[in-house]
């Protein structure tokens, strides 16, 4: 097989390396479009150009991987390489989950394989399984710590006591954490893997508009210490649920016990667990960021394409839900500043208050819509954390 490569950062030379080490998969990369011409790279300068046609218009180039970091761009580069036939295999899941039903329907149209396992939780190949073994299931819930770069900054605060923004520090000098980190940090990104997720689990197209998305920025000392205090542990989870024939989802932070089995999901790792009737929990754990992990993810997207395999979107065909997350109750944390910062009447019910000089909270029940709704919910002084109780 020959590949057409679209980007050569982390991700591409990840692919590059591990394409390299394996014995199992005949393929070569052909060129490699970029963006700088004048930048270093450790492969040889015939293999690049600065021309996308190169790429897209070549008849010899089997397979189109994108793997840039512009979503605009990635979105022309994936359709024009859809709309000539040629099969695709992304890694951009904010594009993705943007785009999603339009991608859909350039498959159906064009009959060209669109694979994208490294857009979600890198080394975890959570999409074929929901696609494959899946596919019959009755899926009532998909969860999980689905962002490597927040996982390594709440690891390093509860193993090692240190704040947030020590933990933020640590992660931006070891290259886990962009300079802005709010893609990480504010969980956009989790929410645009959620989204993906949301159609091959539940066969539903959500924009990422509709999702709430809550980080862990907010995180301050009298939450992990409030944390420590019951045995618990912040993770960030996103999760997507199906109940009756509605299906929803949210991404926020989590308290979780520390025998729970995310509390030992540590660094850069993620975890996904799947909840159905026929085969209750089952989880999934492995390296969620990574040139390698991502990689692997992509190198296993090619390997399906000597099959002729694509996805089916079965739960799409079988489809009789909608998204709808008005019933959805939630037991919250709420950390606020003063009084009537927060609007008690938003809730259900409040189980537990606490105030003193230097901060109050409350734990109670509200609906996901009212949270989402709330005019407090972005105040940056107040913070918001799932109570799961476990």
């Amino acid at each position: 097989m020959k590949l057409g490569l679209f980007g050569f950062g982390c991700v591409g030379q990840g692919l590059w390396k591990v394409l390299h080490e394996t014995k199992g998969i005949r393929a070569d990369i052909k060129r490699i479009c970029i963006k700088h011409p004048d930048k270093q790279r450790p492969v040889p300068g015939h293999f690049f150009t600065t021309n996308p046609l190169d790429i897209l218009d070549d008849p010899e180039v089997d397979i189109v991987v994108e793997l840039i970091d512009d979503a605009e761009a990635a979105f022309a580069i994936v359709s024009a390489a859809l709309e000539r036939g040629k099969a695709v295999v992304s890694a951009n899941k904010k594009m993705i989950a943007h785009r999603l039903p339009e991608l859909y329907s350039l498959q159906q149209k064009t009959g060209a394989p669109f694979l994208y396992e490294g857009a979600c939780c890198a080394s975890i190949p959570i999409i074929r399984n929901l696609e494959e073994y899946y596919d019959n299931d009755l899926l009532t819930s998909v969860e999980g710590i689905f962002n490597g770069t927040t996982n390594v900054i709440l690891s390093k605060i509860f193993d090692e006591n240190i704040s947030f923004r020590e933990a933020l520090a640590y992660a931006q000098a070891n290259g886990f954490a962009e300079s802005d980190p709010s893609l990480d940090v504010d969980a956009f990104d989790p929410k645009f893997k959620l989204c993906i997720l949301l159609l091959h689990a539940f066969g539903v197209f959500v924009a990422p508009e509709k999702v709430l998305n809550l980080g862990v920025g907010r995180i301050n000392d009298f939450d992990i210490q409030f944390a420590q205090s019951r045995g618990q542990v912040i993770k960030l989870i996103a999760r997507c649920y199906r109940e009756s024939d509605k299906v929803g989802g949210y991404c926020i932070p989590r308290f979780v016990h520390r025998k729970h089995r995310y509390a030992n999901v540590r660094n850069e790792y993620n975890a996904v667990t799947l909840e159905s009737a026929f085969s209750e929990h089952q989880t999934f754990v492995g390296k969620g960021a990574g040139d390698k992990a991502t990689g692997c993810a992509v190198l296993s997207d090619i390997s399906a394409l000597r099959y002729q395999y694509k996805y089916e979107y079965r739960k799409f065909s079988q489809n009789g839900t909608f998204f709808d997350i008005t019933d959805t109750e939630l037991k919250v944390y709420v950390r606020h500043a003063f009084e009537g910062q927060v609007d008690e009447a938003d809730f259900i019910s409040i189980e537990e208050r606490y105030s003193s000089a230097n901060a109050r909270y409350w734990i109670g029940k509200i609906r996901l819509q009212q949270l989402q709704q709330a005019r407090w919910l972005f105040d940056p002084e107040v913070n918001v954390v799932e109570w799961s109780g476990v």
